[in-house]
């Protein structure tokens, strides 16, 4: 039987014990995990820094001037006010608002529906990246038939001037994509059933609940970004 050195180092190493074997080293390797224990405290805190002070003057000043009707949200990504219509044919045009945000939305206190958005141009917004920027983002707005405004950052704001230059925007309803006067004719062949937001084939769809259970109508693929609908007529 051969004996276990690590246990019976034998005669010659109880005689002469500069002759034991060295310990066995293992070599281990780390790898990164995104689990943490509950003993483990969290690098996160909260950021002083969320407003510029030009942000938080222009924001009080808002906020004074706007009535119960608005709701101010800041820093808002333009990923949660926008969606792509035709996302697999434009997934570079979702990559391009995924990471980017406005400065302030103003919303509908009652239905949250986004009214207009305000964007604060800095000393920054001369250099030509930003103009870039900038350029798509109007692009980006006008698009999807939402106003958006461009205030001149300043570290004190003059109310008057600022309730002037949103007049123009908060006094009118929002631009809307049109609405369809006439309902589709359930026929073969059947027109083209387009959303008229989206511009794509609407598909035809079931209630599946409530006192219209089981009546038919056209909605838009992209539901629920897009609530669009169109009745059917037999």
């Amino acid at each position: 039987m051969t004996a276990n050195t690590t246990e019976n180092p034998g005669c010659l190493s109880k005689i002469f014990p500069f002759l034991k074997p060295s310990p066995k080293i293992t070599s281990y390797t780390i790898e990164p995990s995104n689990e943490y224990t509950e003993s483990e405290t969290l690098p996160y805190r909260v950021r002083d820094d969320f407003l510029s002070p030009a942000e938080f003057s222009f924001y009080k000043v808002l906020s004074s001037i706007l009535n119960p009707r608005f709701v101010i949200q800041s820093k808002v990504r333009l990923a949660d006010i926008f969606f792509v219509a035709r996302p697999n044919q434009n997934l570079a045009y979702l990559s391009r608002i995924a990471q980017r945000h406005i400065d302030f939305l103003v919303c509908d206190s009652t239905t949250m529906q986004p009214i207009l958005g305000i964007e604060l141009d800095d000393a920054s917004h001369k250099n030509s990246d930003r103009q870039e920027r900038d350029e798509f983002l109007g692009n980006v707005f006008e698009a999807a038939r939402l106003s958006l405004c461009r205030v001149p950052a300043q570290h004190a704001y003059n109310t008057r001037d600022i309730e002037d230059q949103l007049a123009p925007y908060l006094k009118i309803e929002m631009v809307k994509p049109p609405s369809p006067d006439q309902p589709i004719l359930n026929e073969s062949p059947s027109p083209a059933r387009l959303c008229p937001k989206c511009g794509i084939p609407m598909v035809l769809r079931t209630v599946g609940q409530g006192e219209h259970k089981g009546k038919q109508f056209y909605g838009c693929k992209n539901y629920p970004n897009c609530r669009q609908t169109k009745p059917v007529v037999d």
